[in-house]
């Protein structure tokens, strides 16, 4: 299986012990490419870079970085996904304007990342205002109305996405997010969509009260990337568990060796990737090497 590794690493962004002026440093000439180069050298072969680091430091993903981050894959026998950006994005908002905005922001990534022939696109194709109503104490009816004009803005958006990018549409991946599952798997089947199996997300509750193995099941046949964390389940019953996902493997509820055995039975070799950091990905590394030795 090939297991890679986020790049937004916000330890590598904001290192601990620098003075105010000396973070600002930093950050104004932060070099994405060096980040690459060190996670491969930590043996991180695949690696996700992250849309919204071009949100905060455009630099980053300009054409020079672009050339650059292109020589490090080809040096080291790199592979890339890129999750595109979600901070201040809303595909799915009522808002025609603000659609437009997003959408736009979405293309430029794409289209700024090209050359680096990325496996995979990642899209949170609903934003943080359809999150809040999905949460909100409202009757059911008001609720499940809502989150379909969602669904419907968000799927014009998508539509819009791949129609200006030309991408083909199975190298875009919506992700399971706080969103309700059904919806987000309905629009990746209307659009011939990959899914982005976010393994935390489900089991804390944000894509609804699913079964993780059950919502598996129903994506196996358009998945086109898992996102690897632990979490506690959260069961139909429980609230949201916000701020329990992203935990390294073992620390949770996630059955991993089951997961693991099962994408191994349908053949799935597409990118699996650990939204952790670089520790907590290695000792996750170390979490399934034991889990293959167990008797």
């Amino acid at each position: 299986m090939r297991f890679g590794i986020m790049a937004m690493q916000i330890d590598a962004l904001i290192p601990g012990g620098l003075g105010p002026e000396q973070v600002l440093a930093h950050i104004t000439t932060f070099d994405q490419a060096a980040l690459v180069r060190d996670l491969a050298a930590q043996g991180f072969q695949l690696i996700e870079l992250g849309g919204d680091l071009g949100t905060l430091l455009p630099h980053t993903f300009h054409p020079e970085t672009i050339s650059r981050l292109a020589e490090v894959k080809a040096k080291r026998n790199l592979s890339y996904t890129v999750h595109l950006p979600l901070w201040s994005v809303e595909p799915s908002t009522l808002l025609a304007p603000v659609r437009a905005g997003s959408v736009q922001a979405v293309v430029d990534c794409i289209q700024a990342t090209r050359p680096l022939e990325p496996e995979v696109y990642v899209l949170h194709a609903t934003g943080a205002l359809a999150a809040e109503f999905y949460r909100m104490q409202i009757p059911e009816m008001a609720r499940a109305l809502l989150m379909r004009q969602f669904q419907n803005a968000a799927r014009d958006s998508l539509i819009q996405i791949l129609a200006e990018t030309g991408l083909p549409n199975r190298n875009l991946a919506i992700e399971t997010i706080e969103f309700p599952f059904d919806l987000t798997l309905e629009l990746a089947e209307e659009l011939d969509l990959s899914i982005c199996f976010d393994t935390g997300h489900v089991l804390v509750g944000f894509a609804g009260p699913v079964d993780l193995f059950d919502a598996l099941e129903r994506c196996l046949a358009r998945l086109g990337e898992v996102h690897l964390h632990d979490g506690p389940w959260q069961g139909p019953e429980k609230e949201i568990g916000y701020g329990e996902d992203h935990q390294p493997l073992g620390s949770g509820d996630l059955d991993v060796a089951r997961l693991l055995n099962r994408l191994e039975s349908v053949g799935f070799d597409g990118p699996i990737i650990f939204e952790l950091r670089t520790d907590e990905a290695r000792a996750s590394l170390d979490y399934i090497h034991n889990l293959d030795q167990s008797p």
